[in-house]
């Protein structure tokens, strides 16, 4: 079915400067990596060259290592949409889509570690490292209520900070949790999640309900019609599931 044509008033107001801007965060590997030519790939990168195309606009992508320079991006209006989780943290300044990709939150102990359960984590005395900023990250400072929050610069920091022996858990998406366990001897990923982050389209709040519609309802038709069920086949994205209808 050939998409209705988008009213030209709402195509100025997603790309004032006659070029979409997406966000896009390369610290999330379910979402964006870099391609064998160095330029970024991943289900993101072809959300963003559909909805341009939608647009009848050129488009230019933002890149960032990390989520939170990625938000900060998208609020500050450097770009004009991004891809983020769902947070409260998040909802001043944007405007978010329902969620198009749900993706696991995990923990990462030694192996020699004495834990086995995700309800043994938070407690007195342990130490979680994080990736700063991340939605995990959010979730985690929210929810826990004894074990100490560790904020590193990125995924990479936290998983170190484990291998050093300097926290007692590392927390992360799971799929980067698991090639971490694999790359090297020593760390195993605990079973089930704490967590379901919701990957969802965002706008910068200026922009409005008109905007924030149109795009809820891209992202809808990108569900249904399996465009990003193949988009993340076609990356061999193994970490992520499409997310249901809205």
């Amino acid at each position: 079915m050939t998409p209705q044509p988008i009213d030209p008033a709402l195509v100025s107001t997603f790309a004032p400067q006659g070029t979409l801007r997406a966000s896009i965060n390369l610290g999330n590997p379910i979402l964006a990596n870099r391609g064998a030519s160095g330029n970024p790939v991943g289900v993101s990168i072809d959300l963003a060259h559909e909805f341009a195309r939608r647009l009848g606009v050129e488009i230019e992508l933002v890149v960032f290592e990390k989520a939170a320079a990625s938000v900060d991006a998208v609020k500050g209006e450097q770009a004009d949409i991004g891809f983020f989780a769902i947070d409260p943290a998040r909802s001043e300044g944007l405007l978010f889509t329902a969620p198009y990709v749900l993706i696991e939150g995990s923990y990462l102990v030694p192996e020699s570690s004495g834990l086995t359960d995700n309800a043994q984590i938070d407690a007195a005395g342990r130490r979680i490292s994080v990736g700063s900023g991340s939605a995990y990250d959010l979730f985690l400072t929210r929810e826990t209520s004894h074990a100490e929050i560790v904020h590193l610069q990125g995924a990479k920091a936290a998983l170190a900070a484990l291998r050093a022996g300097d926290v007692e858990v590392a927390a992360g998406i799971r799929q980067v949790l698991e090639d971490e366990a694999q790359r090297a001897p020593g760390l195993r990923v605990l079973p089930g999640r704490f967590m379901v982050i919701q990957q969802a389209m965002g706008t910068p709040s200026s922009r409005g309900a008109e905007a924030q519609a149109l795009l809820a309802s891209f992202v809808e038709e990108m569900k249904a019609t399996g465009f990003v069920a193949d988009s993340l086949k076609r990356h061999h994205i193994n970490g992520g599931t499409v997310a249901p209808a809205a």
